[in-house]
């Protein structure tokens, strides 16, 4: 397209030259064939932005990450000359069209109607613009081409997807004790042993018990809740740019959605932290409270006011984490006051897992890992099952 201005800027120099030195009908005639020819461009193109119709519908503007959902758009064109080259750039960054390649031109004939039916999928949670990103017109001669966005763009309202996973690497060692707890604390409400977990002191091993079931036993301390899981969530915005927030953000609930549902389905207790203006809690006893765990997690607003340390200290002043079997820490940049309670917990006999979720190298804080706190580096993109 830039060469072809340059040949018709070349065609109009030599047009007036042609004047200035030769003149006759024939060189002004070129001179003015020359000249106008942009003019008639641009009034095309204002005449097709004008009088060009494009529509657009999804069939549900909630949606949620990865779901496919019906969507369709029509191009028309209710004039008695053709247009052109007419091309439709989609959103892409945080969403798709099926079957439709990004930036196709179109040719439209006088009466022509295009009506294209075919699915819209969104990457991560969170609001944002979804579909005709903007219509690019470009003139028959392309030499110009007009760019604007449509009037009625489709604002999506995307919820985190549901993530199930079958074992949680991290606590693999665990993860049948506390069932079994939470198994027991149905029928018995006072359980003076529990079962050995890799780190207790040997002071605290139960023999009798162990002898009887053949299994290491250890006693429950006063004020040890037996099968009790926190959650503490980072809320905090760290950037503004939409490209670098939303698929982290995404993740991090990905990962809290897939916790939930994991302890949720094994009747496991747990109770999950998070600021919100002010530090909130989610508690959920069995698989009938997830779906409103869910929701809540959807609705999560990010703040760049909010601190994960002080959402965490509040929760150790209440004194209920204190006494949590593990405590799960959700987080995006490691923070060194995170990282004084979650060994002043560790130290106290819970265990501590801290989801690190980052692209970059982690490997000073991995390095931090012991019996009872534990760091895993979570991707922001790929698959949780066999990660977490």
């Amino acid at each position: 397209m830039k060469i072809r201005r340059w040949m018709l800027l070349g065609l109009w120099v030599l047009s007036l030259a042609a004047i200035s030195f030769y003149g006759g009908a024939v060189s002004y005639g070129f001179f003015f064939g020359v000249t106008i020819l942009p003019v008639i461009s641009w009034v095309y193109l204002f005449f097709v932005y004008w009088r060009f119709r494009i529509y657009q519908e999804v069939e549900n503007r909630s949606m949620v990450c990865g779901n496919a959902v019906p969507y369709y758009f029509v191009l028309q064109n209710d004039d008695f000359f053709a247009f052109s080259s007419v091309s439709v750039r989609l959103f892409s960054s945080f969403s798709y069209v099926e079957q439709i390649p990004d930036g196709i031109e179109y040719e439209l004939l006088p009466g022509d109607k295009l009506t294209y039916r075919t699915k819209l999928i969104c990457k991560y949670r969170g609001e944002y613009e979804v579909g005709i990103k903007k219509i690019v017109i470009t003139d028959f001669l392309r030499l110009f081409q007009l760019s604007y966005t449509p009037a009625s763009p489709i604002k999506a309202l995307v919820k985190p997807r549901i993530v199930h996973v079958e074992e949680l690497r991290s606590i693999t060692d665990m993860t049948a004790h506390l069932q079994n707890d939470a198994q027991k604390l149905q029928t018995e409400p006072d359980v003076p042993v529990r079962e050995y977990v890799q780190g207790d002191a040997l002071r605290f091993i139960h023999w009798k018990a162990t002898a009887q079931e053949h299994k290491l036993k250890v006693r429950t301390r006063i004020g040890e809740q037996k099968q009790g899981i926190s959650v503490i969530f980072d809320t905090k915005r760290y950037n503004e740019d939409e490209r670098a927030y939303l698929p982290l953000e995404n993740r991090m609930l990905e990962i809290l959605i897939a916790l939930g549902l994991f302890f949720a389905g094994r009747n496991i207790t747990f109770t999950a932290y998070y600021g919100q203006r002010g530090v909130r809690n989610s508690h959920v006893d069995s698989l009938g409270d997830f779906e409103e765990f869910y929701l809540k997690s959807s609705e999560m607003v990010f703040d760049k006011e909010e601190e994960v340390g002080r959402t965490l200290g509040e929760a150790m002043v209440r004194g209920g984490i204190r006494n949590s079997r593990v405590v799960f820490v959700i987080l995006h940049r490691w923070d060194e006051g995170v990282a004084r309670m979650t060994e002043e917990l560790s130290t106290g006999g819970v265990i501590v897992v801290v989801y690190l979720v980052t692209e970059e190298d982690v490997q000073e804080y991995m390095e931090l890992s012991s019996l009872r706190r534990r760091i895993v580096a979570i991707p922001i993109e790929g698959e949780l099952e066999g990660v977490l």
